[in-house]
């Protein structure tokens, strides 16, 4: 899978939710994988080409089993961040733990080690249909420019992550994987002027060689055989408005979300039910201005693959409160519902 890297890699081309991805072996020691993204849209609202993955996985052994990835990849914290969108059943991963890397990726240097066999199982939790997150190896460690998805360097000030995360499979064939992930550094805010509640048109102030932002996640899957459950938690502090509008500071942050899920087959047809809940209290340090968000919400959703090259998904989502980070005075949505639809090919 696109995402996934599995202990024999091949060269491969694929087309996928207008992503072109090209893959493969340049030796026995280094593999190169590149994913551009045609549904990128910039600011003013047109349609562009971005680069999702432009990396090398440089390994030190013929197993693989100890690698370092260089140039722009996934930033390993937060098993759902680390999902491929075709192995993850809701339509958007979850506040909490996107909120630290949206867009999941950075520039930087990942550090990747686990067995053969345990980057073998996992690889079958993608394969077979269980959800599971890919290879990002029993450890992994990094740097990284702390700044985003296709943004450049702003303050020199490198972040730094760790991750530990193991799927042991019990006597009776269940598989449950906890894991634990931290980063630290500092990160430069974009502001704008605004309009503070006292009405003042104000540009809130931030340091610019950045502010503190650093976090620690938990992870626990119990994967799907049938009955699945997925929960994470994350505590920290990053940047976040301030109450005035008028500065913008290191705060506290948590939340997370927990949810289960049902795989169902019938034939060559895969039914896969889920409900989740997810709760987040913080700053949305990529926005604007990094305003406080508050999202309280839970989903309901079905995928059907009635073909492994095919998924459809239908969600219900109703928010108890959820920020609206986009626009001041970045007031609350209550009470709102919202359906959700997806379909998803692969070849």
């Amino acid at each position: 899978m696109p995402n996934d890297r599995s202990v024999s890699q091949t060269d491969s081309f694929m087309i996928r939710r207008g992503r072109l991805i090209l893959s493969g072996d340049v030796s026995d020691h280094v593999f190169l994988y590149i994913q551009p993204d045609f549904n990128a849209t910039p600011t003013d609202g047109q349609f562009s080409v971005q680069l999702r993955d432009i990396y090398a996985d440089v390994s030190f052994d013929k197993a693989k089993e100890y690698r370092v990835r260089l140039g722009q990849s996934k930033v390993p914290f937060g098993f759902v961040n680390m999902q491929s969108s075709q192995n993850r059943a809701p339509l958007e991963r979850a506040d909490a733990l996107n909120s630290a890397v949206e867009g999941e990726r950075d520039i930087g240097a990942f550090f990747y080690w686990a067995p053969a066999e345990v980057r073998e199982r996992f690889r079958t939790l993608v394969s077979s249909g269980l959800k599971g997150s890919g290879d990002y190896g029993v450890v992994g460690l990094g740097i990284y420019s702390g700044q985003g998805l296709n943004r450049s360097d702003r303050n020199g000030d490198l972040h730094a992550v760790a991750r530990v995360s193991y799927p042991f499979e019990l006597p009776n064939g269940q598989i449950f994987e906890p894991g634990l992930q931290a980063y630290t550094g500092r990160f430069v805010v974009d502001t704008l002027a605004v309009t503070a509640p006292d009405g003042a048109s104000i540009r809130p102030v931030a340091r610019a060689d950045g502010i503190a932002d650093e976090r620690v996640a938990a992870t626990a899957v119990w994967y799907p055989k049938p009955l699945g459950f997925e929960a994470e938690w994350t505590v920290g502090r990053g940047p976040t408005l301030s109450d005035d509008f008028r500065r913008i500071e290191s705060s506290f942050l948590q939340g997370g979300y927990i949810q289960a899920n049902y795989l169902g087959k019938a034939g060559n047809s895969t039914l896969f039910p889920f409900v989740r809940y997810q709760w987040y209290e913080g700053g949305r340090k990529f926005a604007r201005n990094a305003p406080a968000s508050r999202v309280s919400e839970i989903d309901f959703g079905i995928e059907w693959s009635p073909w492994k090259d095919l998924e459809v998904a239908v969600a219900y989502t109703h928010a108890f409160h959820r920020t609206n980070t986009s626009v001041s005075p970045y007031s609350d949505a209550a009470d709102s519902d919202r359906i959700g639809m997806q379909v998803q090919w692969s070849y």
